[in-house]
């Protein structure tokens, strides 16, 4: 048994302690957000956050976890978390939104961490998070939107 914190609540596990935290997700807590992209870690889709980091769930062993914070996009709140929600919104990034989970809970971490972040500081946050549609432009106008927004509200 593996127990942690999953979205602010107390959870317990049986699963062998090699399988991925997506499967664990997905599979036994019917937490479907999480997305199957590649399971290499390489695509960003199975993004959560462990212990307030974003992490790949995909190469992420179940038995790693005892004890810590995992939040999946079906967790994810606060103002941060709103401002990009919304911003995603308004600039309709999602095409066919496969990608968007992932995406959504990098762009969050990235204006915790820099509230205002330059180019370069979203291109590196955002990298190595694929999106089939191409949707690049829109989540970076997105990402800005939302750092005006949070600005605006300080």
């Amino acid at each position: 048994m593996t127990k942690f914190e999953l979205n602010g609540r107390r959870v317990e596990v049986d699963a062998p302690g090699e399988t991925p935290l997506l499967w664990v997700l997905r599979d036994q807590l019917g937490l479907t957000g999480t997305k199957y992209g590649c399971g290499r870690s390489l695509c960003g889709a199975c993004t959560v956050y462990v212990d307030g980091e974003p992490a790949r769930s995909c190469q992420m062993p179940i038995a790693g976890l005892a004890g810590r914070r995992v939040t999946t996009i079906e967790g994810l709140e606060g103002r941060v978390a709103e401002a990009v929600q919304a911003a995603w919104d308004r600039n309709q990034v999602p095409q066919c939104g496969y990608c968007q989970s992932g995406q959504v809970m990098a762009a969050t971490a990235l204006l915790v961490a820099d509230p205002t972040p330059d180019a370069a500081a979203v291109e590196r946050a955002m990298s190595g998070h694929l999106c089939r549609c191409g949707t690049y432009g829109r989540v970076r106008r997105a990402i800005a939107d939302a750092a005006r927004a949070l600005e605006d509200r300080s």
